[in-house]
């Protein structure tokens, strides 16, 4: 499978899991939507820190 988990980077530079297996993740005009393989969708107000390509992960900082 190539679907990442997603995590939300706080102030202090901590990552918490915000939504696994994504399988979209859409940039949107006030922030980003995730979607799982599941159907599952979440939306967050911030923009991409960094991807782990090889470990499958996804951090976003929230505005």
């Amino acid at each position: 499978m190539c679907e990442a988990n997603a995590y939300l980077m706080d102030k202090s530079g901590q990552a918490s899991l915000f939504l696994e297996a994504v399988d979209k993740v859409e940039p949107e005009e006030e922030g980003i939507r995730l979607v799982s393989i599941f159907g599952e969708q979440k939306f967050v107000k911030g923009k991409i820190h960094s991807l782990s390509l090889v470990d499958h992960k996804v951090f976003i900082k929230p505005d």
